[in-house]
């Protein structure tokens, strides 16, 4: 009699069994001379957002963050520095912190706001200190909403909006 197929002792392969090698997304972060640098996964480039300077050195952990958070798995980085050294790591990633939630009957903080006006239905409108985009209502409208500990580092605790394509342009206080 004899054993089926997908029951093997230990150590027991059939002629047919191939490994399959284990393979992490692999980022390549090459720093140029000025500090900045280009990101790529798997030979792919990994752009900042829209309208967001270039990476620069001091955006290593953000990116290792964003990718790592992204893929919920570890990833293989290279770090090629101007001068020609190569450094390799595996990256895992961070621990995701369960938030409590609040009571049922506790209220939420009001967030600080700061309306303007004047610019083009869907454009993008960006929000400063620049932390944030938001698009544009349909009627040309923009609300901006930050975080309070964002606005409280702000020694002015000033917001400004600025519209891409329209140029609007409103600066103030939120509410």
């Amino acid at each position: 009699m004899s054993r089926p197929r997908y029951k093997r002792s230990p150590g027991e392969h059939a002629a047919d069994d191939k490994e399959i090698p284990v393979v992490l997304p692999h980022v390549v972060m090459t720093v140029a001379e000025d500090g900045t640098m280009t990101v790529t996964i798997d030979g792919a480039p990994h752009l900042p957002e829209p309208f967001a300077p270039p990476w620069r050195r001091e955006s290593f952990a953000q990116v290792l963050d964003q990718l790592t958070g992204q893929r919920r798995s570890p990833v293989r980085v290279e770090v090629r520095e101007a001068d020609g050294t190569v450094f390799t790591d595996i990256i895992t990633p961070s621990r995701r912190r369960t938030v409590p939630k609040p009571p049922a009957r506790a209220a939420v903080p009001a967030l600080p706001v700061l309306y303007g006006e004047g610019f083009v239905p869907g454009e993008d409108v960006a929000v400063a200190v620049v932390i944030a985009h938001g698009d544009a209502a349909p009627d040309g409208t923009m609300r901006g909403l930050i975080e309070a500990a964002q606005l409280a580092a702000s020694p002015t605790r000033e917001m400004i909006l600025l519209g891409r394509v329209s140029g609007a342009l409103t600066i103030g206080h939120p509410e």
